[in-house]
């Protein structure tokens, strides 16, 4: 029977019926796998296409509000994600990154104009083509755009400008898959062990970000004799923190006015370098081991879940002359740094306080420690973020000689997202989300998108293929995806040693394909690729749109 038959496209209930059915067939399709491999979260694009060529029907207008909500809530989910760490990202390895990215669209667009002159396919298809090979919806917009232009004095041109949303459809689904090929195919090539990559990064991430450690030290130093802690020289121009003192005997909370004498036995937390640094300047390194001993000191975690505190500094909160509580570290971003004066809180930190019990409960009173209030998302922020995002994407950037340029529903939440989780905080607005609700909202984005995708394209797909010179364009996207993929990928593993998880970021964001960074990120188990991918992502998506409207002005003079 033909599914046709069965719903009905154009009410509300039969739309959400077969966006529902999509999704359900193709994470369900992309949960098969054979020696290891499946097609993931690619799994529902194939589902929409097979349903499209059923005859499955939406209104345009719902599959395209579908679509664009999808990779709304793709872009913005991960741009929240991956936007504390992006600068630090950016700053270790953007330079480098970004020219593996450049690398790949300069032999993207010379692969395409060689196949274009070689098989003869017209300009607008061929813009097409590259634009869904390469899974970059904005370009094929640019393009389309640059069409209508040349249009005006070109009359013919509208009689062509179909091949171009036909060539787009005909090379996505292989772009979409061809990326994870190409990510699997120098994996088994270069015989990758993803655990030991993983391992790997994680080690040099260490060595960036020295670990914290700690060391009871004995101050000897005659020097430091009635001198205020907070005065002793590195305490105050460093990340250490002293957190206890012992003394006649007897254990106490250190504060930046206790005068010290000969013979104080110190804790204090830093780096090790740091602390070797300490440890010349007070005297000696001593045998006691203070936490060991019985006191009524402890310490406690407590969380940031007030919105008062964020946004201020450790030092203009002055946990230790207010209430003698030290706080000796902060965890941010599964990343703990030393409490140094002028490191401000975060919602969601985690801060390590040592003091009494009272004195400790007043600073969680202060901070909030309400872990549960970290489960729930805070929609206003998210929802201001969103519509933020599409007005940056609609902005048009104006080049020379160029019709007006614009980010798009893909870069414009994206930037935003990774502005406002670097900013954190805007008067009552804290731009925090759960990661159980960053997940959710991020896998339901991607369905709808390659549901929808796969919809508008499955009645024209296998007519394209089977008549015409649908299968020369699918050749020639299968050259266009997979060509800059693999030759720029070896030759950045062969001669830069590039990570693997972290290449396979680059790569899926150098052809801004969500699936193919979707996949990496499941193989990874890391957020690595997701990093790299957010580096490299607003460079490639605005030479991605440059180039296509390049292309169509060169191509049609």
């Amino acid at each position: 029977m033909n599914p046709s038959l069965l719903v009905d496209g154009s009410t509300v209930a039969g739309a959400i019926l077969v966006l529902a059915l999509a999704a359900a067939l193709g994470l369900a399709l992309g949960s098969l796998r054979i020696r290891g491999i499946g097609l993931g979260i690619a799994g529902v694009l194939f589902a929409g296409l097979i349903l499209g060529h059923l005859g499955v029907r939406l209104e345009e207008h719902v599959l395209e509000f579908a679509r664009e909500f999808g990779l709304v809530l793709f872009v913005y989910t991960i741009g929240m994600q991956v936007g504390p760490g992006f600068l630090a990202s950016l700053r270790r390895s953007g330079l480098p990154l970004n020219l593996i990215a450049v690398a790949v669209i300069v032999l993207g667009v010379a692969t395409a104009l060689a196949i274009g002159y070689a098989a003869g396919i017209e300009a607008p298809a061929l813009v097409g083509i590259l634009a869904g090979a390469t899974t970059n919806t904005p370009s094929l917009a640019a393009a389309q755009q640059a069409l209508k232009e040349v249009a005006r004095t070109q009359p013919a041109v509208a009689e062509l400008a179909p091949q171009t949303g036909i060539g787009y459809a005909v090379a996505y689904p292989f772009g979409v898959i061809g990326t994870i090929l190409a990510l699997v195919a120098i994996r088994t090539v270069f015989r990758v062990s993803v655990e030991g990559e993983r391992k790997a990064l994680e080690s040099g991430l260490a060595a960036e970000v020295p670990q914290l450690t700690r060391a009871n030290l004995e101050v000897t130093n005659p020097n430091l004799v009635g001198m205020n802690l907070e005065r002793v020289p590195l305490l105050s121009q460093t990340g250490l923190v002293v957190s206890r003192l012992y003394r006649d005997g007897a254990l106490q909370v250190a504060r930046p006015d206790t005068l010290l004498r000969l013979g104080d036995v110190l804790l204090a937390v830093g780096t090790r370098d740091e602390l070797d640094d300490l440890r010349v300047v007070v005297g000696r390194e001593s045998a006691l081991d203070l936490r060991s001993l019985p006191s009524a000191i402890t310490s406690k975690r407590l969380i940031v879940t007030r919105r008062e505190p964020a946004g201020r500094s450790l030092g203009e909160l002055d946990f230790p002359g207010r209430f003698g509580v030290q706080i000796t570290r902060v965890g941010r971003a599964e990343i703990e740094v030393g409490a140094a004066p002028s490191l401000e809180l975060h919602y969601g930190d985690a801060v390590l306080a040592v003091g009494h019990p009272d004195d400790i409960q007043k600073v969680a009173a202060e901070l909030g420690d309400a872990p549960r209030d970290l489960n729930y998302p805070h929609l206003v922020p998210m929802f201001l973020g969103v519509a933020l995002g599409v007005v940056l994407g609609s902005w048009p950037i104006v080049l020379p000689g160029l019709p007006p340029l614009r980010l798009g529903l893909a870069g414009g939440p994206l930037l935003v997202a990774i502005a406002l989780s670097r900013l954190r905080r805007l008067g009552p607005l804290i731009w925090y989300m759960p990661i159980s609700a960053n997940f959710m909202l991020r896998e339901v984005g991607i369905v709808l998108f390659l549901a929808a995708v796969g919809l508008k394209a499955g009645d024209r797909f296998v007519a394209t293929l089977l008549h015409g010179p649908g299968l020369t364009w699918l050749a020639a996207g299968a050259a266009i995806t997979l060509v800059p993929l693999v030759v720029v990928g070896a030759l950045a593993r062969l001669m830069r040693g590039t990570n693997y998880l972290t290449l396979c970021g680059v790569l899926a964001g150098s052809m801004t394909d969500p699936p193919a960074l979707s996949f990496a990120t499941g193989l990874a188990r890391s957020d690595a690729p997701a990093l790299a991918y957010a580096s490299v992502y607003p460079l490639t998506m605005l030479l991605r749109v440059v180039a296509a409207q390049l292309l169509v002005l060169m191509l049609m003079r």
